[in-house]
């Protein structure tokens, strides 16, 4: 085959290539236009397919510096100018998407000729997908309110532009707590709270109670934990989809954590994942059974319970730095002072707190312990969050959901205890 193409003259080939992409651009415009917006179109799919063919043309033609080409582009331009011009007169469109688009079609040759493949098939492919997406983005910017934009800001400001420039030397000498490292985690949780904020109020609009705890654990499973057992007390109906989706919350907090140390750690990944696979698997196979559990024929009314909680305020960010720092040194103290046996209990302590900054600093602190010193702690920390998540459901929650709910998280401790158990035996 290799052979056979070997064979084929350049030219050809690059003709073929631009021909084939300018009719499939012009294709998709012919397609997005009614038959009764032809006149007022520049043209669809032979016209954009002899752009592209004029521009192969006239770039081969002359070598460097392509003044043919050059010349061409001016003309074609001055051309979609008039057809624009005549558009805004007499028909009021403003729309230009046409006209970049056949200037693109235009460009198809030198990137036919000067780049590799995949490149000017990811230009053609983004070019069909963006113009079959406009109705589609129609609706998304209905959808952003005036909020929106700013907390998108907010995103690009945290993670593009202040973590660059922060420098990267430790504040003291015996710790490797650098100003990157504390915006790094900071850059990293909000990324994922960011992007459970996106997918709530913009893919699940209407998501239920399940998607909702889903949702509501890649952001906070406590938090998420609180609000549906809360919301559980208003109706003795969907006992089962409000156990479940706290118990989904927390099967989401397996997948966050193991997200941070594949981040931050990849030998302790290494070490983990087989642990963290199984507590994933059994705390959903642990929901999907309490969900269908005895399930009533009409337990299938839901309603959306969470919030569009903007993920990047700024106190919040600030009150997780300053957790990170101060458990950067507690932590330090801690196993300076009382080694193993310390980390053990400051990781049972901070399991009533966010555990987050807590276990960020493990992953990515040079502390003198072992990496299954770390692993041990880290899973002691979660187990005591679950215990404290287990505590606020039966104290915040209905007692039609306590019985389940109980159920579900003994599971769920318990796996995970024995687990601790054979890491303990194994490390």
């Amino acid at each position: 085959m290799e052979k056979f193409l070997s064979q084929i003259p350049d030219n050809f080939y690059h003709f073929l290539i631009v021909t084939v992409f300018s009719l499939i651009i012009g294709l998709s415009q012919r397609k997005l236009h009614p038959i009764n917006e032809d006149s007022r179109l520049f043209g669809t799919d032979r016209t954009f397919t002899f752009i592209g063919i004029l521009g192969y043309i006239l770039f081969i033609v002359e070598p460097v510096p392509h003044f043919f080409y050059m010349g061409g582009g001016v003309i074609i331009s001055i051309f979609l100018g008039i057809n624009y011009f005549f558009k805004l007169r007499y028909f009021k469109d403003f729309g230009l998407t046409t006209v970049i688009i056949a200037i693109i079609t235009y460009c198809m040759a030198p990137l036919v000729i000067t780049q590799p493949p995949w490149f000017y098939i990811m230009v053609v492919v983004t070019v069909l997908v963006f113009t079959e997406l406009k109705e589609t983005f129609s609706t998304l910017t209905q959808r952003f309110d005036k909020e929106e934009f700013l907390t998108l800001a907010k995103f690009l400001l945290i993670a593009g532009i202040i973590l660059p420039i922060v420098p990267n030397e430790p504040f003291v000498s015996f710790l490797s707590l650098t100003p990157y490292k504390i915006w790094l985690a900071v850059v990293v949780i909000s990324s994922i709270s960011y992007l459970s904020y996106l997918l709530k109020k913009f893919v699940f609009i209407k998501s239920g109670i399940i998607i909702s705890g889903i949702l509501g654990g890649l952001y906070s499973s406590t938090a998420t934990t609180i609000i549906l057992a809360k919301k559980s007390r208003e109706t003795t109906a969907l006992k089962n989809n409000y156990a479940a989706a706290i118990v989904f919350a927390t099967s989401m907090m397996y997948l966050r954590v193991l997200i941070l140390i594949l981040i931050f750690n990849m030998e302790l990944f290494q070490l983990v994942l087989p642990y963290f696979l199984v507590m994933l698997v059994v705390s959903i196979a642990t929901g999907i059974v309490i969900f269908y559990y005895k399930k009533k024929v009409d337990e299938v009314s839901e309603i959306s319970l969470l919030r569009d909680k903007n993920p990047l305020e700024f106190k919040v960010a600030l009150i997780f730095m300053l957790l990170f720092v101060g458990f950067t040194f507690l932590t330090y103290y801690t196993v300076q002072y009382f080694g193993t046996g310390g980390l053990n209990t400051l990781s049972i302590v901070v399991g009533v707190t966010d555990i987050d900054p807590f276990l960020i600093n493990l992953f990515q602190g040079k502390y003198p312990v072992s990496l299954g010193v770390i692993a041990f702690a880290s899973m002691q920390a979660i187990i005591s969050n679950n215990v404290l998540k287990l505590i606020y459901g039966l104290a915040f929650s209905g007692k039609h959901i306590r019985k389940p709910l109980l159920a579900g998280f003994g599971v769920i401790i318990f796996i995970n205890a024995a687990l601790l158990l054979i890491m303990y035996l194994t490390m």
